[in-house]
């Protein structure tokens, strides 16, 4: 296993933003900001997309434009678009559910970064369960990444914290 692994260390990975983005995908994004609360942001989000559907970039404007805009359910797709695509590029065969002590030391050799990326992106979309409503599944999400980050840098626990005190209560109301 990774011993004493701290995901607030960078490395010298560069982070999402850093990739290169064709000047066509970073010109729709910019347009987008300058659109931003109206229909045509996302229209040029959703064409960055077609273009560059792997660019942590256009993933992350797209995610945020939804998120902002309460568009949760949205927020959530494009979040899981993340996990799929970090997945993939981390080699973690099986997504998030099943790092591994193997799984998760291959993961930091090939980019602490983009690890680091793939549980934050983990963590938005157990929020985004979490204000849905849907607490087993942000929980589990959340665990997952407790198991990981045994120093609590990503602050999930806080948010496991909430889920208990919710689930909780749900039980106590049953219960009476």
């Amino acid at each position: 296993m990774v011993e004493s692994l701290d995901l607030l260390e960078l490395g010298d990975d560069g982070l999402y933003f850093d990739e290169p983005c064709a000047p066509e995908v970073d010109a729709l994004i910019v347009e987008a900001s300058r659109h931003y609360g109206d229909a045509e942001a996302e229209q040029c989000l959703l064409r960055a997309y077609f273009l560059a559907p792997e660019q942590l970039s256009v993933l992350v404007a797209l995610y945020r434009y939804y998120f902002y805009q309460h568009r949760l359910g949205d927020a959530f797709i494009v979040a899981e678009r993340v996990l799929d695509v970090t997945a993939r590029r981390l080699n973690l065969v099986g997504g998030w559910s099943s790092i591994g002590p193997v799984s998760l030391g291959e993961a930091v050799m090939r980019s602490m970064g983009l690890l680091r990326f793939h549980l934050q992106a983990l963590k938005g979309s157990a929020v985004i369960l979490l204000r849905l409503g849907h607490l087993d599944e942000a929980r589990r999400r959340l665990e997952k990444i407790a198991e990981i980050d045994e120093r609590d840098a990503l602050g999930v626990a806080p948010l496991l914290a909430v889920i208990a005190e919710r689930q909780g209560s749900a039980t106590e109301e049953l219960s009476h």
